[in-house]
């Protein structure tokens, strides 16, 4: 099975572009990524049982789908290593603005980085 960026579609009203999932091109299966369902699934959640008509871009919900639609931005295949390179790369920046928003005594700007991080940890890398 080939990962790509798919959009998902909740009760008929929202969609939500550029979720991971996992396509197989002989049986036409598809299976959103193990390392996203929890996130996905919350924000599912959070949308109700009926949601306004809306599109959300993933990316912007979670870290390592962000980085999966920079890769994918390229003329490149998807590649392991190159993910990989760039999720590390990605982590670096937010144990840096980490460190900031530390020093400034800034509580929720902490949450919301370790967040991030969370997302980005090394289940993701395969």
């Amino acid at each position: 099975m080939a990962l790509g960026l798919r959009t998902v579609f909740y009760s008929k009203t929202v969609s939500i572009a550029g979720v991971p999932v996992y396509a197989c091109g002989d049986c036409s299966r598809h299976e959103v990524y193990q390392g996203v369902k929890s996130e996905l699934s919350r924000l599912l959640a959070d949308l109700g049982a009926k949601p306004l008509p809306r599109e959300i871009r993933f990316d912007e919900v979670h870290e390592w789908a962000g980085m999966l639609r920079q890769a994918a931005s390229s003329s490149l295949p998807l590649d392991a290593a190159r993910i990989a390179r760039m999720t590390e790369e990605r982590t670096n920046e937010l144990l840096d603005l980490l460190l900031i928003a530390a020093s400034l005594g800034d509580l929720d700007w902490k949450r919301e980085l370790e967040g991030r991080l969370s997302q980005l940890n090394g289940q993701y890398i395969a």
